[in-house]
């Protein structure tokens, strides 16, 4: 289970990495050097500013979901006297 909300948090900052990435800031971004064009052809202006602003709030609200229920099963499964015994 914490494996595979380990890779869940993992995928997560990828995708939260490249949304950022993509997101057109006052000084100019990837966004509009790569794929600026296109992304404003499909969506239009902006609609595609509000679109990756929308993704970027859920990818960053899912990583804190997931780090926190990820913690409360870390914690739940291990205790203060399991961890020293396990060093000993």
């Amino acid at each position: 289970m914490i494996t595979g909300l380990t890779i869940l948090i993992a995928i997560n900052c990828v995708l939260l990495m490249a949304v950022v990435l993509i997101q057109n800031p006052k000084g100019g971004g990837v966004d509009s050097n790569f794929g600026g064009a296109a992304a404003n052809q499909m969506f239009g202006a902006a609609k595609s500013t509000d679109f990756v602003e929308k993704i970027t709030w859920i990818l960053a609200a899912t990583l804190f979901v997931l780090c926190v229920i990820t913690a409360m099963l870390v914690s739940g499964n291990t205790t203060g006297s399991e961890v020293i015994q396990e060093l000993q």
